[in-house]
């Protein structure tokens, strides 16, 4: 057993890990990097990067078939699932170097490629390997959740870290649970010619605002996505070739089943007790500061709780740097952090929903909307479907919902605006270029001042005013 002395020592190589490593070492910290499995983690092998490459080879496919209103006759597409998965690779293959074990040792990092497991408060095992550091952080993520139905432990099951070694094309692809993952999913298989059936014990997207997400449900029945609400999976076995799903509302049978129906954080093998790191149902549990019940030990990214995001994991690594380098305070918040699903059309989300600004503010708030089918861009590429609203509260925006074409990237001005406090002036005083989507960030704020400059009674008499005496 080797011993080893470090300033800091991250647990896990994911988003969060891999950002903390990167500016620790480089601004002159002592920093060993422990991962068990693959560099670049969840989001980079099976979450983020693949499920995005082959949402893009469905919309190839898709624009093959739809695309007559352009002037181009639509085309039956010859999808060759096997080359979209090859495609998937490809994309991982080409990010991946940025994640690599060798970039991070150039960085001055000590990458040992270990699981890690306490055995004290400022102790970690990894292998023969045994470190001590000034400060942790646990940043060891997430992985799927697999429900206790019966049968499921009897039949073959994919989820988002299995799915992408196959590469043969399911017949009928059901999946349970109708979330972003599931829903993510079922677009792209249903567009790359599979059939496709969502089974949700709920409601499809039930976190997101409700009108912005019946927008996108319509929009994947629509192109032949069968999405049960309600309707609980109560058994599954086989029977021959087909794998059935016992439901509430009766038997379904497919070719493949996926399971999406949530994340659970990876804690078992971290001996956590030994460090005096308390748990909680979503992860370990942390102060403001993102710090656990051992001081020296902090936990960011999935493991901490928070939210399942890289962007999430990569602002967590911003907030405590700060702490273990500078012992500065600093603490996480949450109101800035925009999450999107990425159908089409995108659904994107930052602070909070109406209904949540409702419950919030009560008779302080104003809900203001711009829809796409006013915006000329959107008209000109044929995506005028979808709307954007801003929750307002005393001329500052408190949440933004987007639904419609490139929702993901408008949302990133309201996570700005809500990071930095700013008025909804702020943001009508921006020039967007013309024509593009993010005009409708422009023109929703526009739309708040409206009423108050175009349906104002004193304002017109000033102006009249003025008019009378300018020369």
């Amino acid at each position: 057993m080797r011993n080893l002395k470090c300033d800091l020592l991250i647990i896990g190589a994911g988003s969060g890990g891999l950002s903390l490593a990167a500016g620790a070492s480089q601004m002159g910290a002592d920093v060993i990097l422990l991962e068990g499995h693959k560099m670049g983690g969840d989001c980079l092998n099976y979450g983020c990067v693949p499920s995005k490459a082959l949402l893009a080879s469905g919309h190839a496919a898709h624009a093959q078939s739809h695309s007559a209103a352009f002037g181009i006759a639509d085309h039956l597409p010859a999808v060759d699932y096997a080359a979209a998965k090859a495609h998937v690779q490809r994309v991982i293959d080409t990010i991946a170097p940025v994640d690599s074990q060798e970039r991070f040792e150039d960085f001055g990092v000590r990458v040992i490629r270990a699981e890690g497991r306490f055995v004290d408060a400022k102790t970690v095992e990894a292998g023969d390997t045994r470190i001590t550091a000034r400060r942790i952080v646990i940043a060891t993520g997430s992985r799927p959740f697999v429900p206790p139905i019966p049968g499921l432990d009897q039949v073959p099951y994919l989820t988002n870290e299995t799915l992408w070694a196959m590469t043969e094309r399911p017949a009928h692809l059901i999946i349970i649970g109708g979330g972003p993952i599931g829903l993510e999913m079922a677009q792209a298989h249903r567009r790359l010619g599979s059939q496709v059936t969502v089974i949700e014990a709920q409601t499809a997207m039930g976190r997101e605002d409700p009108e912005a997400a019946a927008l996108l449900l319509e929009a994947l029945r629509g192109e032949g996505v069968a999405i049960l609400e309600r309707t609980e999976a109560q058994s599954v076995h086989q029977t021959g070739a087909d794998i059935v799903v016992e439901t509430s509302a009766g038997e379904i049978r497919g070719s493949h089943l996926m399971v999406a129906v949530g994340r659970v954080a990876n804690v078992e093998r971290l001996n956590l007790a030994a460090a005096g790191i308390e748990t909680g149902g979503a992860g370990i549990t942390t102060d403001a500061s993102l710090r656990t019940t051992n001081p020296r030990v902090y936990a960011i990214g999935d493991v901490a709780g928070q939210g399942q995001f890289t962007h999430l994991a990569g602002y967590h690594a911003s907030v405590v740097i700060r702490s273990i380098l500078f012992g500065l305070p600093s603490k996480a918040k949450t109101a800035h952090i925009p999450r999107a699903t990425y159908c089409d059309p995108e659904l994107a989300q930052v602070g909070l929903t109406e209904a949540e600004a409702r419950k919030t503010h009560g008779a302080g708030l104003e809900v203001v909307r711009f829809d796409y089918a006013h915006n000329d861009r959107a008209i000109a590429t044929r995506q005028a479907r979808g709307f954007i609203k801003v929750m307002v509260v005393r001329g500052r925006p408190v949440g933004a919902t987007i639904v419609g074409a490139q929702a993901g990237e408008v949302i990133a001005t309201w996570s700005l605006a809500l990071a930095n406090r700013l008025k909804m002036s702020q943001i009508a005083a921006m020039v967007a270029p013309y024509p593009t989507i993010a005009e409708l960030n422009k023109r929703v704020a526009g739309a708040y001042f409206s009423p108050r400059l175009f349906e104002n009674d004193v304002v017109k008499r000033v102006v009249r005013l003025i008019q009378r005496w300018l020369p």
